[in-house]
């Protein structure tokens, strides 16, 4: 990598230590000039490693005046006062909530930094009035408006997602707190909340209706993440160094980089948006990887969807509305908001005739990293041992074993959990999705769920396997639908081998009872 490229900013969320530090910034600050100077409450929801954080430290300096940071970019040209503010900071992004005392410790420790500046009233006793008092006072003794700025405000709430009584707890404690936002309203100038997922109906939001949701504003969808057009005019000379050292034409490297890390889309009409930690990391480290999923794991995600008996399938099939893609009820049952929102999902299509979105997964390092991730939960494997048993069920299939995969498919279908035993059928087909996912990244798999029937299309460069699974039917049914839909007739005039399999699953055994293969 040439040398005087500037250092990319892996892992600096502060915005005046990178422009201190002579690291890369891409110039997001004509969109946040234009946010802080159209509106004075916002929202902003965005997946964890998306930029909230550099947002927030961005606007803080801007809000204190530190013009001398912002030389050189758009911003510069843009404000001519440069007043400074006071800001109120919360970073809730710090702490494992795990106990209400622990929201409280951080709520405590901020207020009594900030009373430490601005005063304190021995009146103000709870959270929630000091809050107020705090704005107050800095508004007051400066001479201009306040400046909140809340970095990931529902981590609490996020964390307590199947703990009812806790969850409450915290809520009530948030909602008195932001509510400071509403009722101190003359003495703030702006107030910006970010998180992964935002709670409404009877949660943090319900008393917030003067912030303004920009989570799926087009105007402002481009605030975090990369663009294409940023990744080819910004990072060119990263990316020729990455394609050097993966041996790649720079196309090649510009089109890997695309199926691992672009694809998240807000709105139904935005771009393609990079997640950033990503897309730095392997410019950084000339590596592909999975450095988002490898920063955290989505825990409360699968048991949220192993509690309500979510079918996988759906997954990369999922229809919804905005009601549900813009608001999380802590006490629903549907998974798929807090997937969406955590950014596992993302827009794929729309159908503006009933208002319907279409969620898929936004790229492969998405998809795989977290389909690798269920097999613990849903098979006796270790994400360590799938990895081997699927590279096992690639060669077999690239060589013709159908035997050995079918074993080694009924040992990932063996000793189902007792929590997913209750549901036999669901629990068989989220196994064979998992499977046939994490094999479709190194063969071609094309694999359809319906009432209990699966249909799978596997495609390597000499065989081509076409399947039927039948619960509770028998393996000769499940052949003689092959022959009825003509499943294998796509591929007649094929020069691969091709064969035709019927498989029947038993409840009983909880596994593959038989199966017949028959070469077409």
């Amino acid at each position: 990598m040439s040398a005087q490229l500037p250092l990319l900013p892996i892992g600096i969320q502060d915005f005046e230590s990178l422009r201190k530090g002579g690291f890369l910034y891409i110039d997001k600050t004509e969109q946040l000039y234009r946010l802080a100077n159209t509106g004075r409450y916002y929202f902003l929801s965005r997946p964890r490693r998306f930029g909230k954080s550099l947002t927030v430290t961005t606007l803080e300096a801007y809000f204190r005046g530190k013009k001398e940071l912002f030389k050189g970019l758009a911003i510069e040209q843009l404000e001519k006062d440069w007043a400074e503010h006071p800001v109120l900071h919360l970073d809730l992004n710090t702490q494992q909530y795990d106990a209400p005392e622990k929201l409280t410790r951080v709520l405590n420790e901020a207020l009594a930094g900030w009373e430490q500046l601005y005063g304190a009233n021995p009146a103000e006793v709870d959270l929630s009035r000091r809050f107020q008092g705090v704005i107050r006072r800095a508004s007051e003794q400066s001479g201009r408006g306040t400046v909140i700025l809340v970095d990931e405000y529902d981590k609490p709430m996020l964390q307590a997602i199947g703990n009812e009584p806790l969850a409450d707890e915290y809520r009530d404690t948030l909602k008195a707190f932001y509510g400071a936002l509403k009722s101190m309203d003359r003495y703030i100038r702006f107030g910006l909340l970010t998180g992964v997922t935002k709670f409404g109906k009877v949660s943090v939001f319900s008393d917030l209706n003067n912030l303004e949701d920009i989570s799926r504003d087009n105007r402002h969808v481009e605030i975090c993440g990369i663009t294409e057009g940023e990744l080819r005019g910004k990072l060119t000379g990263y990316v020729e160094g990455l394609a050097k050292a993966n041996k790649l034409t720079e196309e090649e490297t510009y089109a890997k980089l695309k199926e691992y890390y672009d694809g998240y889309h807000f709105t139904e009409d935005a771009p393609g948006l990079y997640n950033p930690f990503s897309l730095l990391n392997t410019l950084a480290k000339q590596t592909f990887g999975s450095y988002w999923f490898e920063t955290g794991t989505p825990t409360y995600l699968v048991e949220l969807m192993q509690a309500h008996h979510y079918d996988l399938y759906r997954m990369a099939h999922e229809e919804t509305g905005a009601e549900t893609l813009d608001c999380i009820d802590p006490h629903q049952t549907d998974p798929i908001p807090v997937i969406y929102q955590s950014g596992y999902l993302t827009i794929k299509g729309y159908d503006p005739e009933f208002g319907l979105y279409t969620l898929g997964f936004p790229n492969r390092e998405v998809e795989e990293g977290f389909v690798k991730f269920l097999v613990p939960y849903y098979t006796p494997f270790s994400q360590r041992e799938s990895t081997f048993e699927v590279s096992r069920f690639v060669k077999e299939i690239r060589t013709g074993d159908i035997e050995g995969f079918f074993r080694r498919l009924q040992s990932f279908l063996a000793d189902t959990p007792y929590e997913l035993a209750r549901n036999v059928e669901l629990h068989y087909q989220n196994v064979l999705f998992i499977v046939f996912k994490l094999m479709g990244f190194y063969v071609q798999a094309e694999y359809h769920t319906s009432q209990g029937r699966v249909d799978l299309v596997l495609q390597t460069t000499d065989y081509v396997y076409v399947m039927e699974f039948k619960l509770e039917g028998s393996a000769e049914e499940a052949m003689q639908q092959i022959e009825e839909k003509g499943y294998a007739r796509p591929f007649a005039a094929d020069r691969r081998k091709v064969y035709k399999i019927g498989i029947n699953f038993s409840q009983e055994t909880r596994n593959i009872e038989k199966w017949l293969v028959e070469e077409a």
